[in-house]
């Protein structure tokens, strides 16, 4: 990753591009695996290694991946990273902009379809991971009553505290400190409902 900034996605090519489920999925494997070839992405995502090159593509023509330094000796293999820490998109980009809005209603669709179904094959498989790993995991649900204000406020306190523990495992992990080490998701959402009647 060229860029430890996370990217502002402001424009419909690039939004439509990551709404694509295939192309989420890519980027979330590319984004843990830190840099990987088209083939090592296929194996994850059980699809061809040129439908997986495709997307790639496709993903790196919005600036979303990029190529990365070679990790072996072939020179055959093209190897590719995230090209940011990950991306954002922010409701005062969509004013006015309906296919924007449009866009971004579909990627926010599918990375909430990904996320549960990340989530049910924890629950489906709970039972075989170890009971250190069960006892740490972690499901909860707050209803606090915020302003719009505090609201930000608390996005913003939980997006630091998650990038400082994030960069804390990939500091340690590049060191060689590995063990014990898996992939954990944490899944957020914050946003205003109201009680029905």
């Amino acid at each position: 990753m060229t860029s430890s900034e996370t990217r502002r996605i402001a424009d419909l090519g690039a939004l439509r591009a990551i709404a694509h489920p295939l192309r989420m999925r890519l980027y979330r494997a590319l984004f843990v695996a830190r840099t990987a070839t088209a083939s090592q992405l296929a194996d994850q995502v059980d699809e061809a290694v040129s439908l997986v090159s495709y997307h790639l593509r496709k993903l790196a023509e919005h600036g979303l991946v990029e190529a990365a330094e070679p990790q072996s000796e072939d020179g055959r293999e093209r190897w590719w990273q995230p090209s940011s820490y990950g991306f954002s998109i922010h409701d005062e980009d969509l004013r006015d902009a309906p296919e924007l809005a449009a866009a971004s209603a579909a990627f926010g669709r599918t990375i909430d379809a990904q996320r549960r179904d990340i989530y049910a094959r924890f629950l489906d498989e709970r039972h075989t991971w170890s009971e250190e790993w069960r006892a740490a995991s972690v499901s909860s649900e707050w209803l606090p009553r915020l302003t719009a204000a505090e609201l930000a406020s608390l996005g913003d306190e939980l997006d630091a505290l998650l990038r400082k523990y994030d960069q804390l495992a990939r500091t340690a992990e590049a060191a060689g400190d590995t063990e014990g080490r898996e992939n954990v998701a944490v899944h957020l959402h914050g946003f205003p409902y109201r009680t029905a009647g």
